[in-house]
């Protein structure tokens, strides 16, 4: 087993600490990385706190990570010693169910779904402990590579906020449509980019205007406050795709009322509380209410390859490791713009 230095909570309202925790000896398809850089996803805090169910303390979080290679298992063939690379959400699944065969394995059906890359427990018996860490050992399956075009730095948010924004775009064909954001945060502000490089028309529709100048210098072609209900009369029936970005329950219906004729309403933000609408303003207009869960690991190489090309990267607030604790109250308070990564030399 490899021990590695890392920052840890050992309880849901306890502050970071630093730590030692295992990493496993590598199996013939692992891939040893040396952490560089981690992003600091809202994930991380309601995981951290135990607002997604119980988890095992300690706990290292941490899945939007990049690094360079430093050791390969005997049968490794696509990587090697010194090769940028980048690990996200997840670092496993079964394998063998449908959607694991047709290359989503995101949406595994295994009996635990896909492995985590930090609260879940890996086919080997082991707690899966994240990228606030120097170092993780990943199946080479699950490691993307990372385009040379985009700074290490840069690159670790794109692992979730890049591609939990890219898929849905993607796979709801956003090139050429009128396109949606809801909220410009650490998801938000990299769907604006992503959409616009796919030559979509972007709204932005966020709660006040004080962010207007970062959407248009991201490329959105108009900005709107949510918080103004002009907004919603003067929108209906406007956009072919809304992308959802925010965590917290929304008057769906309103939002519904903005899709044109087989428009859809895509959720990526996740809130805890139960959320309601009224069916009627589906049927109305044939409009779709969807979700979408991160990406495949095929379609993240696709997105790291796609904001390598069109110098896609997020706004990144770079942080030493003491200041976790700081960042994630910044992070709640909607404090950052737009996404924390810890420099994890500092750990």
């Amino acid at each position: 087993m490899y021990q590695v230095n890392a920052k840890a909570v050992f309880g849901p309202e306890d502050n970071f600490q630093t730590t030692r925790i295992e990493r496993r000896e590598l199996q013939n398809d692992d891939v040893l990385i040396e952490i560089k850089y981690a992003g600091i996803c809202h994930s991380d805090i309601h995981t951290v706190r135990g607002e997604w169910g119980e988890v095992a303390y300690p706990l290292v979080p941490g899945h939007e990570i990049a690094g360079i290679v430093s050791a390969v298992g005997s049968s490794v063939k696509k990587y090697q010693v010194g090769d940028r690379v980048g690990v996200g959400c997840m670092v496993d699944s079964c394998g063998e169910c449908q959607h694991c065969k047709e290359g989503e394995e995101q949406y595994c059906e295994g009996p635990h779904g896909h492995t985590g890359t930090y609260a879940a427990i890996d086919k080997y018996g082991h707690y899966t402990q994240g990228g606030y860490a120097s170092h993780i050992v990943v199946t080479e399956a699950f490691v993307v590579r990372i385009p040379e075009s985009i700074p290490l730095e840069k690159a670790a948010p794109l692992l979730c906020a890049g591609i939990t924004t890219y898929s849905p775009l993607n796979h709801w064909h956003a090139a050429g449509k009128n396109v949606a954001v809801v909220g410009l945060g650490g998801l938000g502000h990299m769907a604006v980019k992503i959409a616009s490089a796919m030559e979509a028309n972007v709204t932005v529709l966020s709660q006040t205007l004080s962010k207007k100048e970062d959407g248009l210098n991201f490329g959105a072609h108009a900005y709107y406050a949510t918080s103004d209900s002009e907004t919603f009369s003067q929108l209906k029936n406007s956009f072919d795709l809304i992308i959802n970005t925010v965590s917290a329950v929304l008057d769906y219906d309103s939002y519904l009322n903005l899709l044109k004729l087989d428009g859809t309403l895509v959720n990526v933000g996740a809130p805890a509380d139960t959320a309601s609408l009224h069916i009627s303003r589906l049927i109305s207009a044939r409009r779709s209410f969807a979700g979408s869960a991160i990406g495949s690991i095929k379609e993240t190489q696709e997105m790291l390859d796609f904001c390598g090309e069109h110098q896609i990267m997020p706004e990144i607030e770079l942080i030493s490791a003491d200041k976790i604790d700081e960042a994630y109250e910044r992070v709640l308070r909607s404090d950052v713009r737009y996404r924390f990564v810890i420099d994890t030399k500092t750990i």
